[in-house]
């Protein structure tokens, strides 16, 4: 054979070859597609399967008792028993909670930024605060106990919004906000005011937020002698009555509104505000 007739019947071979390779790349290629589509098809499976047998959402908790203010004349007691006894109740029920103790404003802001990575759109989330609130510009902010106010404009730069909070969730789309602020209690910076500051401001429910707050909007409430606050005491006896069964959380929220009403013979009444759309209920099984 001439080299003139091995390079023209080496053409073919070349062709062949590169045909073969072509066609197994697109028998892997095809391969690779269906494994993806059958890992698909199981992980919607898993899903409805979970769903089918009652599989809760997520459940997550954000609670913060702060007591030791360097500005009160005395520590607030309340607040971390109140922040400890709610994350076991919570934590009983289910919930993932994380819970921070006379938080400085750093620590509440690594907090929430804790809470931002864990939100799903399937997560129920919580925020508990207990200690000192204060309104300004029409907002309630939870003080954290290393703020140094001096004036109402210190309190934006110290201190951290309820709204802001309820807004993370928003963004990283919660299907339900649960709120307690447990801090209608005596300005300890009020006489550094020019304005008038007295409880918490109203607190604007978004899509699908239950929130509830210790006292009426402008109002204040005197710390107890008890263990817990007037406000945790009613809120733990509602979530144990429940505790063997289900009930929707703003039949719990309102129920405690109603006993701190009555008991106190309309001297302290507590504010619940709600945009539920979803069924969110405590207890196990909830």
């Amino acid at each position: 054979m001439s080299l003139s007739e091995f390079r023209i019947s080496r053409r073919p071979l070349a062709i062949a070859c590169a045909l073969a390779g072509m066609v197994s790349l697109a028998i892997g290629a095809h391969a690779a597609l269906n494994m993806r589509a059958l890992d698909a098809a199981k992980t919607i499976a898993e899903q409805q399967s979970g769903e089918a047998a009652g599989k809760r959402p997520s459940r997550i908790a954000l609670v913060i008792g702060n007591g030791h203010y360097p500005d009160a004349n005395t520590p607030l007691a309340q607040p971390i028993n109140d922040a400890r006894a709610l994350t076991e109740a919570l934590r009983r029920d289910g919930f993932d909670v994380d819970v921070v103790e006379d938080a400085t404003r750093d620590d509440m802001d690594r907090a929430v930024g804790r809470l931002k990575t864990k939100i799903r759109p399937d997560s129920v989330v919580m925020l508990f605060f207990g200690g000192y609130g204060v309104q300004v510009g029409r907002e309630s902010y939870m003080i954290p106990v290393d703020a140094a106010i001096w004036k109402e404009s210190d309190v934006r730069h110290q201190a951290v919004s309820v709204e802001s909070v309820l807004e993370v969730m928003k963004e990283q789309g919660a299907c339900a906000k649960l709120v307690v602020i447990d801090a209608s209690r005596r300005n300890p910076y009020e006489r550094r005011f020019r304005t008038f500051s007295h409880g918490l401001a109203p607190i604007t429910a978004p899509d699908n937020a239950l929130i509830l707050t210790s006292a009426t909007p402008g109002q204040v409430a005197d710390d107890s002698s008890g263990q817990h606050s007037v406000l945790m005491s009613e809120l733990l006896a509602n979530l144990s009555a429940n505790e063997a069964g289900r009930a929707a959380a703003e039949a719990v929220f309102n129920k405690t509104r109603i006993a701190i009403s009555r008991a106190s013979d309309g001297a302290q009444v507590p504010s619940v505000s709600s945009s539920l759309l979803e069924d969110v209920r405590f207890g196990i099984g909830g």
